[in-house]
């Protein structure tokens, strides 16, 4: 793919593209962590969104700017999870055959999901980097076209709208906090804000379980990382040593990143559940759990929590649930 910067009109023109496939998810301010920043904190629900994370904006972006060629032909992706559950969704809706490309760490919940929007779903490997070279085998053998789950600049504006959303609600805002994994949500909503408003401060939060992006950005290069069981499995895998924009960009526009404990992620969705009734997965829990623990100390008068995704098995949430005390 030829190299190509993205830009803020790039974003403007994905959000136009992509309104009949997503929604405008709503913003909830939360009175118990606003209390305890001593500032305005409200949640940017994504978990709400089509499919139940943010990865349909960005694949509704992609496969609507297909040609009429590579949308006969068919597309292909790798997936922890939600990535694949988007595009498929958002294939099915166009006529499009996808083939999503799992690995055996997936919850069964989300291959069922997948597999219920009549995609061809494939495990290809132990890990996500073993299930990403099983995809890119594929895709050459049968000529699809790849579904870059963040490492393309289509993908990186149709994520981006979350930030336009954003600042059309709150134009005064401060810090936006953004789970990080791939880099693709965060490149996009820090592309987006920066570009409307330079002081805008933009935080990526990730898990301390195999954060790749986290630890590539301190080695000041990609590294490999091993892959660890997390309850925040959709931020899981690596971030490719062939990388061409998310580093880059996370490099040039994220202001902080930091690492949450599994703990701290079991007591952020806990506490989702129990304040605000809502089910949030680990992976997008994680920005919740910065504020509930206390990792940020300078937030500003006006802050925005992404909350990613809500895909979750409802086992593995009440479980924790119990635990934390939330249930009985």
């Amino acid at each position: 793919m030829p190299f190509r910067e993205v830009t803020l009109n790039d974003i403007r023109e994905a959000h136009q593209r992509i309104k009949p496939l997503i929604i405008w998810t709503p913003l909830v301010e939360s009175q118990q962590l606003s209390d305890s920043i001593g500032a305005q904190l409200v949640l940017k629900l994504e978990s709400l969104q089509v499919t139940g994370s943010f990865k349909a904006r960005g694949a509704a972006n992609k496969l609507t700017s297909l040609s009429s060629h590579e949308r006969e032909r068919g597309v292909i992706t790798v997936s922890s999870g939600n990535h694949g559950r988007a595009v498929a969704y958002v294939a099915r809706e166009l006529g499009i055959h996808a083939v999503i490309c799992l690995s055996e760490a997936v919850p069964p919940s989300k291959v069922e999901e997948i597999q219920a929007l009549d995609a061809e779903v494939l495990i290809c490997g132990r890990t996500y980097d073993e299930a990403a070279e099983g995809a890119q085998r594929i895709q050459r053998e049968r000529g699809l076209t790849m579904v870059h789950p963040f490492d393309d600049p289509t993908i990186i504006a149709g994520q981006g709208t979350v930030g336009l959303e954003l600042m059309e609600d709150i134009p005064q805002l401060d810090t936006v906090i953004v789970p990080l994994s791939g880099g693709g949500l965060i490149s996009g909503i820090a592309l987006a804000l920066k570009s409307m408003n330079p002081s805008i401060q933009v935080i990526g939060v990730t898990m301390e379980r195999g954060p790749a992006m986290y630890q590539s950005l301190r080695a000041g290069k990609i590294v490999e990382v091993d892959e660890e069981p997390t309850l925040a499995d959709a931020l899981a895998g690596g971030i490719g040593f062939d990388n061409a924009y998310t580093f880059r960009m996370v490099q040039r526009y994220v202001d902080d990143t930091l690492l949450v404990s599994e703990d701290e992620i079991a007591g952020a969705m806990a506490f989702a559940l129990e304040k605000h009734r809502l089910i949030i997965e680990g992976g997008g829990a994680v920005g919740i759990a910065s504020i509930l623990y206390g990792k940020i100390k300078e937030l500003g008068e006006r802050v925005a929590v992404v909350v990613s995704g809500g895909n979750v098995e409802l086992t593995t949430l009440f479980k924790i649930a119990r635990e934390q005390g939330v249930l009985q």
